[in-house]
């Protein structure tokens, strides 16, 4: 079946648009979130798309051996670093679409 001109031209915006869109979500998702738990005893640096780059955990609070309080900073740090990259992910991709014209929060 062969598709008008307008149309196949249409399609093939709609593929390069798409395309667009993953490479920016690839490059969001690579952009570096720094974030600490327990005034800065522990931090946690990570790549907005989940991968965790590196765990900080101060001296002081090993040697205190409160084996839970550690457990709880370490959990807090990465669940925010995790929530933060997924509003950072986020925020690129609304800010993208709006320049396309596409409606927010519509990807």
């Amino acid at each position: 079946m062969k598709l008008p001109g307008n149309m196949k031209s249409m399609m093939k915006q709609a593929e390069k648009m798409k395309q667009q869109m993953e490479q920016l979500q690839e490059k969001a998702g690579e952009e570096i979130i720094e974030v600490s738990s327990g005034g800065g005893m522990v931090k946690v640096s990570a790549k907005a798309k989940g991968e965790i780059l590196s765990i900080t955990i101060e001296d002081e609070i090993i040697e205190s051996k409160d084996k839970e309080m550690m457990q709880d900073l370490i959990q807090a740090a990465i669940n925010e670093s995790l929530e933060k990259g997924k509003v950072t992910i986020k925020e690129t991709m609304n800010k993208a679409a709006a320049a396309m014209g596409i409606p927010p929060g519509l990807l």
